[in-house]
């Protein structure tokens, strides 16, 4: 099956004003899809939007904050009963970037509402629709951060392990009703939020950041593929984990076929 014929004809990505998410868009768009995406920032939006449109697509937006618990109903409103094949989860940034007892409670609400339950409510109620049409895809855009605990990244790790677990297990489960799952786990990458985060911090801009383009390539490539992907590291290859994604994988395939055995001992 051909990309538009299995992600078509609309792709929805969020925090796609910039970075890596303006790249999925352009690229998504080349790729023969229309698109609905969403950020905070309308300016750059309208923008990006137009570029779309230039590429011979439809292209809707919204500006929405994603950290607001209110965030997902805006997004399917957006989307308006467009039928969406492909979701973008590309909106997840440490907002807040502090220790934790540091900051108020209500900010890490905020981000734990932007990185965790905004990303599982949109999964739920596309990937009904995606279910009942059996073909989709879905991208969460994560964080080498996901793989431990650091120290002054208290809930963006947390978050960002729901989000590489949530993802394994969407994979698991949603592969036998055609849609595709990948967790695209990230190490530094050339940003504007990212430079502005080194920015605030009196850092200077390290060498070898990947690139938003080679983000959005080597992401819609490898969806269809294999649960798990790693930047910089092929299947097999290890680094930000211990464990590779191709060990991943293949546990949640055993942890799978164990609970199908289970499934059957309670039916006999």
């Amino acid at each position: 099956m051909d990309f538009t014929r299995k992600y078509g004809p609309w792709a929805l990505i969020t925090g796609a004003s910039e970075g890596t998410g303006s790249a999925f868009a352009r690229a998504v768009a080349r790729r023969g899809l229309d698109c609905v995406l969403i950020a905070r920032r309308e300016a750059p939006l309208a923008a990006l939007a137009a570029e779309i449109r230039a590429l011979g697509r439809q292209c809707v937006t919204a500006s929405v904050d994603l950290a607001r618990p209110d965030a997902a109903a805006r997004v399917a409103e957006a989307a308006g009963g467009r039928e969406i094949g492909l979701y973008i989860a590309n909106a997840g940034a440490d907002t807040v970037n502090s220790r934790f007892l540091d900051r108020d409670i209500a900010e890490w609400d905020g981000l734990v509402t932007l990185n965790v339950l905004t990303t599982m409510r949109n999964c739920h109620w596309l990937g009904r629709a995606m279910r009942a049409r059996r073909r989709g895809g879905m991208i969460l855009v994560g964080s080498g951060a996901c793989y431990g605990g650091l120290h002054g990244l208290a809930v963006y790790t947390a978050a960002k392990g729901f989000a590489l677990n949530f993802g394994e297990a969407l994979w698991s489960e949603l592969g036998e009703a055609g849609i595709d799952v990948l967790s695209l786990i990230l190490g530094r990458t050339d940003t504007p939020a990212h430079r502005r985060s080194l920015e605030l911090a009196g850092q200077p801009v390290p060498d070898g950041m990947a690139r938003p383009e080679e983000v959005a390539r080597v992401g819609l490539e490898r969806l269809g593929r294999i649960a798990v992907h790693n930047w910089g590291e092929d299947e097999h290859g290890t680094g930000m984990s211990p464990i590779s994604p191709a060990q991943r994988q293949a546990r949640l395939l055993a942890v799978k076929a164990m609970s199908a055995g289970y499934v059957a001992k309670e039916k006999a």
